[in-house]
């Protein structure tokens, strides 16, 4: 049992309680009972203080006293000491039995306050005064330290008083224990050490060079901006250059002065209605016409401007045909031209692209933003797609309505949003819709006077923002219909015309038409969507259920790909999750080929039926890419889709054969069926890229650091919109001096074209680069062939391939070229190559590498040559070098390994996934080209199964996939 709390008496609250006073027998003085217990205990320790200082003030002068005449030879008894005890540091106050030999050889000092009279006393007629202080000298800092010692101002701790911390160290550390005060626990003297160095920046060569690199660490500067600040920084220290700015605050306000020539950003109100409620959003707005009108008085912009619609057409040998590329070369531009006012003159479209999407702002994903793009469909593409003058700008920032478990997934609360977002659009568009009808008179760069009629072309969006942009919910946006039930299998729609809620914007605008806006979309609908979330997915469970070997096999075949610039490479796919698009998009190309000796039909029935299915998508996907597209290349794409869907079919009837779980049956989704549009959308919109989203998410990263970098985390949207606009006005200045400093050069040019003296950058279509020391023939026979047998007999081979291809080449010989042993080659590492693209008929350009040790790995590319007149071959990189040849010239060559080594008949593997196999002669048979014979590069994928056989990565980029057709025949 628990023991009980004892009853306390009750306070007696009477009268006489209340009233009557108690003396104080420690101070005299008279309280209530009711405080006199507390101020009796409170005065008795306080009488008991001053008497335990009094006692310390008198041993203190006594000890003091015998210290001074025992200096003098005089000494005086004194108190006996306590008991004698360790004590750290000052707080140690000498026993009269052993006195300090600091406090003897070295008395303290005192110095006067100067509060006080002026009179000093010296040592032998010292008082104590409360207008000294003690000052301690270097030999008496092992004594203690007292302030102010007085009658009245004593020191409050005794001599005689232990500390109030104790520290006691290890037996074997030798250290006595130690009592400390509580001033003195913990508090430690500063100690200055002698730097070792008196550069202590080093390595860096100066104290500035430290502290540019403190900068550019925590700014995460780049390679390029940190270049074109050190440029900055020396040409301001040679005086070419003058930077005036002295802090932020200035940087910010100019700006502000250099984007107020930009129409600004502003805020309005947007009110929905929701539950009979008024619901009121703000949306951040940059009116579109403003922009456009920025675009048409900017000079520098203006000889790009195209406003007529093209059909453009190429012979093929046989006939014209015809091709599409920009928007004006494709049907609707023809079409929206046609059907302008016929009695106004020069009537011509003004075209925009818009783009909205949110995007995370915070690391966590809690902030988002919704910023809309928008880009002039009558610039090129290069201009429009690009970062600089003339290409996509953030023009709103539209309100999100906040996620609500309650309200989420309702009809109502959908429409909300959906109201919401078009009300916003409504004043982005106001002057847009208005000019639609009315036209806008402006002078073109060929001074005519020309009516322009703005219109909304494309709707580049994923398939929520489609959805959102035609204001309903139809499976598929792209048309006026919608499905009252599920739809049939591969997009066999059963199509009911359904009232919107909703008054759609687009529909204000003249010649605009939401659903014949919306496009195909290959980040999201391919890349991100059906590669990323579904096919992905469906081998990944196949692996998962095949042996921990094939996961493996898998993995170690990606890693290994072979690396290419601008050319993701990766080293494991099974076991995370990529949501980069752009990295999904190369994943789907290494993973296919990673594969094909693992999911083979004895293994995995199901597993080689997908593969035939990613075979296709992988074709189509290289096919809609294309940047030209002709009549030819638009029925490949409707081919293909045939047999997708073929392929698709067969997968899902070897699922429900099956016994592996989680495998998918039903494929009959909006995704799969919006690609069957596509080549509309090309006769109509021109190519993929007018449409894609690719350039408008790749905005979302400076939005992103804007975000991290520039805001105090609370109303954002102004924030990241300021700093937005000044990137906006730093591009037009740029493109201004750029154009200054172009101009400045052609004035300058010597009409009689003096400059063709300076050496050319490219020989031929080639260019050389990364050069290392010369080497002689003999060197490279020696410790090169006992490893690689490419270089076996090199002088030899070299000297026979120069005499009998040198006069093929122009040269005439006079004698037989003998090379010495100690005839000298400079290589060369790194090659660059310009070529045609069968694609769109322009300048492409290659980059190769023959290097040992790339980033600390060996790679050796590989690329297609003209190895006759009439044959190309593939052939691996071995060594590049250039040699002087006497009397003759200097020569660019390759040591190559050819892939023209018979194979025998074509393998099954090869007719079922339509692959494009080589195989390379031994390294033996290595032999030299002239750098002239180069047509491109590629990359050649190994067969694991097959010594010395590779398949052509066909699916590289658009010139390799149709050179590879045209070579298959196809």
């Amino acid at each position: 049992m628990a023991p009980s709390r004892p009853n306390r008496a009750k306070f007696n609250y009477s009268e006489a309680t209340l009233t009557s006073q108690i003396p104080c027998p420690h101070c005299g003085k008279t309280f209530k009972v009711q405080g006199f217990k507390k101020h009796e205990a409170s005065c008795k320790k306080q009488r008991e203080d001053e008497k335990e200082r009094e006692e310390f003030t008198r041993r203190y002068e006594a000890e003091l006293r015998r210290a001074r005449h025992k200096a003098k030879g005089k000494l005086m008894p004194g108190p006996a000491s306590g008991p004698e005890e360790d004590q750290a540091g000052p707080s140690r106050i000498p026993s009269t039995s052993e006195p300090s030999s600091a406090m003897i050889e070295d008395p303290p000092l005192y110095v006067f306050d100067d509060t006080d009279d002026e009179r000093q006393t010296g040592p032998d007629d010292w008082q104590p005064d409360a207008r000294m202080r003690r000052v301690p000298s270097d030999a008496s800092m092992g004594t203690r330290s007292t302030a102010s010692i007085g009658p009245h101002q004593q020191p409050a701790i005794s001599i005689d008083r232990p500390g109030e911390f104790r520290t006691e160290y290890h037996p074997r550390s030798g250290r006595p224990p130690v009592t400390q005060s509580y001033e003195e626990f913990g508090a430690h003297s500063t100690i200055y050490t002698k730097p070792a160095d008196e550069e202590p920046f080093c390595p860096f060569r100066t104290h500035g060079d430290f502290e540019f690199v403190e900068i550019a660490l925590d700014a995460a500067l780049n390679q390029a901006q940190v270049d074109r600040l050190l440029d900055l920084i020396d040409r301001v220290a040679k005086g070419a250059a003058k930077v005036t700015l002295k802090n932020e605050v200035e940087l910010r306000k100019a700006c502000d002065n250099a984007a107020a020539e930009l129409t600004p950003f502003s805020k309005h109100p947007v009110t929905a209605t929701y539950k009979k409620q008024p619901v009121t959003y703000e949306v951040h707005t940059q009116p579109v016409w403003e922009w456009a009108l920025d675009l048409l008085d900017n000079p520098l912009l203006a000889p790009y401007f195209v406003w007529d619609a093209e059909c453009l057409y190429k012979h093929n040998g046989t006939e014209y045909e015809r091709f599409y590329h920009e928007p004006w070369t494709a049907d609707h531009w023809w079409d929206i031209q046609s059907s302008l006012p016929s009695n106004v003159e020069n009537a011509i479209p003004f075209a925009f692209i818009l783009y909205a999407d949110k995007t995370k702002l915070s690391s966590h994903g809690t902030v988002k933003g919704y910023p809309v793009v928008v880009h002039c469909a009558n610039l090129p593409v290069d201009i429009r797609n690009g970062k600089g003058l003339g290409g996509g700008c953030v023009v709103g920032w539209l309100p999100i309505v906040p996620e609500d478990a309650e309200e989420e997934g309702k009809l109502g609360y959908t429409n909300l949003k959906r109201v919401v977002w078009h009300e916003s659009f409504v004043k982005l568009l106001e002057a847009v819709a208005l000019y639609s009808q009315t036209g806008y008179a402006h002078t073109c760069y060929d001074q005519l006077m020309c009516w322009l009629f703005p219109l909304i072309l494309i709707l580049s969006a994923d398939y929520e923002e489609q959805a959102n942009a035609c204001a309903r919910s139809a499976l598929c946006p792209s048309t006026s219909f919608t499905t009252s039930q599920k739809p049939l299998r591969f997009g066999r729609w059963i199509r009911v015309r359904m009232p919107s809620p909703i008054n759609n914007v687009f529909w204000k605008v003249t010649y605009s038409c939401p659903h014949g806006a919306l496009s195909f979309d290959r980040l999201h609908y391919l890349h991100a969507s059906l590669w990323g979330k579904h096919l992905l997915g469906e081998i990944k469970k196949i692996l998962n259920s095949l042996r921990r070997q094939a996961e493996a096999a898998v993995e170690s075949f990606v890693s290994e790909f072979p690396q290419w610039r601008q050319f993701t490479h990766f080293q494991t796919v099974i076991k995370i999750m990529f949501s980069d698009g752009n990295k999904m998009a190369d994943l789907s190309k290494q993973v296919f080929y990673a594969t094909l000796n693992v999911l083979t039909r004895q293994a995995s029935p199901e597993g080689h039926q997908l593969l035939l299915v990613v075979r296709s998508y992988l074709q189509l996907d290289s096919l809609i890419g294309l940047d030209v597209h002709t009549e030819h290349t638009l029925d490949m794409i409707e081919a293909e889709l045939l047999i997708f869907n073929k392929e698709l079919e067969k997968y899902m009837s070897c699922v429900k054969k099956s016994n592996i779980e989680g495998l998918k049956l039903d494929w009959d989704f909006p995704k799969v069926h919006l690609w069957k549009h596509v080549v509309r959308d090309i006769q109509s919109k021109g190519t993929a890229r007018n449409y894609s989203t690719r350039p408008n998410e790749g905005m979302h990263g400076p939005l992103h650091e804007a975000y991290q970098r520039r805001s105090n985390g609370r109303d954002v949207a102004g924030q990241i919109l300021r700093v937005d606009h000044h990137k906006l006005a730093a591009i037009l200045i740029r493109a201004r001096m750029d154009n200054a400093e172009q101009w400045k050069r052609f004035e300058t040019e010597d009409p009689e074209g003096s400059q063709s003296d300076s050496p050319a950058p490219f020989e031929g279509h080639t260019k050389l680069g990364s050069a290392c020391k010369p080497v002689s023939l003999q060197h490279l026979e020696t410790d090169f062939s006992p490893s690689d047998r490419a270089f076996e007999g090199f002088r030899k081979k070299f000297t026979e391939f120069l005499n009998t291809s040198l006069p093929a080449y122009g040269h005439q010989l006079t004698r037989w070229i003998v090379l010495p042993s100690q005839f000298q080659v400079k290589e060369h590492r790194y090659l660059k190559v310009n070529y045609e693209s069968t694609v769109d008929w322009r300048q492409n350009t290659d980059h190769l590498r023959c290097n040992p040790s790339f980033f600390g790995q060996p790679r050796y590319d590989a690329a297609l040559i003209q190895l006759t007149p009439e044959k190309t071959a593939f052939v691996r990189l071995i060594f590049m070098f250039v040699c002087d040849i006497p009397d003759i010239s200097s020569f660019q060559f390759a040591l190559v390994q050819p892939c023209t080594a018979g194979i025998g008949g074509t393998r099954q593997l090869d007719r079922d996934f339509r692959l494009n196999r080589v195989k390379a002669v031994p390294r033996s048979s290595s032999i030299s080209v002239p750098m002239a014979s180069f047509i491109r590069g590629a990359v050649l994928v190994s067969d694991t199964e097959h010594r010395d056989e590779y398949f052509v990565f066909d699916h590289l980029d658009g010139d390799m996939f149709l050179r590879t057709l045209q070579c298959t025949g196809s």
